[in-house]
């Protein structure tokens, strides 16, 4: 084993949760203000997932007061404590970018698959 490898696997989390793009998730990230840490939850809707390995990278998109707003998180950063699956969506594409020209509720409409 290659040795940048070996410290690859030692950055690794073992605990990731599945998802996929389309699907609604929390993520619970630590945030640090001052001497304190406290856990802050961004919810919203998985649009593309990039990466593989330590540079696995995934990007959450929400409306907030009408105004769109994007964040790309690390999968295994030690500042995620947790990733929460709320809805499982069902998408027929790989990137969802589409969903930054809508605005209001079809913003935020993807198929789930709860219905059929």
């Amino acid at each position: 084993m290659n040795v940048i490898q070996k410290i690859e696997q030692e950055q690794l989390k073992e605990d990731v949760t599945d998802f996929n793009v389309g699907d609604s998730v929390k993520v619970h990230t630590l945030v640090r203000e001052g001497g304190k840490e406290r856990v802050q939850i961004f919810a919203g809707l998985v649009i593309a997932k990039r990466g593989s390995s330590v540079n696995a990278a995934f990007t959450v998109r929400k409306i907030s007061y009408g105004e769109g707003v994007e964040r790309v998180f690390q999968l295994h950063s030690p500042r995620i404590s947790k990733i929460e699956v709320t809805n499982r969506g069902k998408v027929r594409r790989a990137k969802l970018h589409y969903l930054r020209g809508r605005v209001g509720k079809r913003a935020l409409q993807v198929k789930s698959s709860d219905r059929r």
